[in-house]
């Protein structure tokens, strides 16, 4: 650690698919972490390999609570808050717009103010679903978006703009040190296969033999990230020195259309699938790009995974998961090994 200090973090969400790489990284690089999350989306699983970690703790809790005595009690305060809490895809998050929206603004509250009682520096996640559907390509973060504020998304969109609000204005008051993490698509292994996004999605119909959903004419373009990747521009972010004062956005500049990524999948499944088309959902980006300029800039930071490994690691994954799903297996000794991998290239 920097200076010699350890860090004892705090990773809100930890259980699920970014949070849960987050802290298998920060205890790689020795730090003690306590992950809290509710189990909404997050899954025990993402979790079983750390059981025996002595560094790691879990609290089952939701931080739109009052959060649980046993985090204000612990022997050392926490150095670090990683506020991952929220349902993050169309379907978990519209499936109770209502917590979805007090995750993001009571709940980021209640962390901010854990972070003024310990003086820790905290890092919120936050989206590039606050530029909405965006009339500028690619998004720099000086953009202010173009969201629909009543529509089936708003209660992610307006909610993750608003702990944005909270956690600016926690910093100017002098209350907190803060960093703002615009995450764009992210993918890789600890997906959840019913998660609704385009990546698990795509996959997981291919590998099964199933239609494969395309909304749409698929020419609406995203940017996809390896989790890996976007795990180290969080820890670059938080680490970062001075605070860069605004939100950096994080994420891979690559674009391509929807239409683009079944063609790969489908090469690298070698499926049979049929591809089946439906209309958009309603206020669906139809481009997504970042400008990371900030980023390179300030954290020196940049995706180095291909679209082409990462979507091989990814299917191999899910592909494990279906087998051992078929086989009531629970054990994941390949998962390990396909991470190690990738991060050694």
């Amino acid at each position: 650690m920097k200076n010699g200090t350890t860090k004892t973090a705090l990773v809100t969400g930890g259980a699920g698919f970014i949070g849960s790489h987050l802290i298998d990284a920060l205890l790689a690089e020795g730090a003690t972490v306590v992950c809290l999350d509710n189990y909404l989306t997050g899954r025990a699983c993402n979790l079983d390999h750390l059981k025996s970690e002595p560094r790691f703790d879990f609290v089952e809790a939701d931080i739109v609570d009052r959060l649980p005595a046993k985090l204000r009690l612990a022997r050392t305060p926490f150095t670090h808050i990683y506020n991952l809490a929220c349902a993050a895809s169309p379907p978990h998050y519209q499936a109770d717009p209502e917590h979805t929206m007090l995750t993001c603004v009571l709940g980021t509250r209640n962390l901010l103010r854990l972070a003024e009682e310990m003086n820790a520096r905290f890092l919120l996640t936050s989206t590039s679903e606050v530029y909405g559907d965006p009339e500028v390509h690619p998004q720099p973060e000086g953009y202010r978006g173009w969201v629909n504020c009543t529509g089936p998304r708003a209660c992610y969109d307006e909610g993750k703009r608003a702990a944005e609000t909270l956690a600016f204005d926690f910093a100017r008051a002098g209350r907190a040190e803060v960093r703002v993490a615009r995450i764009f698509n992210t993918y890789g292994p600890r997906m959840r296969p019913d998660d609704g996004r385009v990546v698990s999605n795509v996959v997981c119909q291919a590998l099964a033999g199933d239609d494969i959903t395309v909304y749409g004419d698929g020419s609406q373009t995203r940017s996809f990230c390896y989790v890996s990747d976007m795990v180290e521009g969080l820890m670059r972010l938080m680490d970062s020195e001075p605070s860069p004062g605004a939100p950096v956005n994080l994420g891979n500049p690559n674009e391509l259309t929807v239409s683009d990524l079944v063609d790969r999948v489908i090469r690298l499944t070698g499926t049979r699938s049929c591809i089946v088309h439906k209309p958009l959902p309603v206020d669906d980006p139809r481009r997504r790009k970042p400008d990371i300029a900030r980023a390179q800039a300030i954290l020196g930071w940049e995706p180095k995974v291909d679209l082409q490994q990462g979507l091989e690691a990814t299917a191999a994954w899910f592909a494990d998961e279906q087998h051992r799903s078929a086989k009531g297996v629970n054990a994941r000794p390949a998962e390990r090994e396909l991470l190690t991998e990738i991060a050694a290239e």
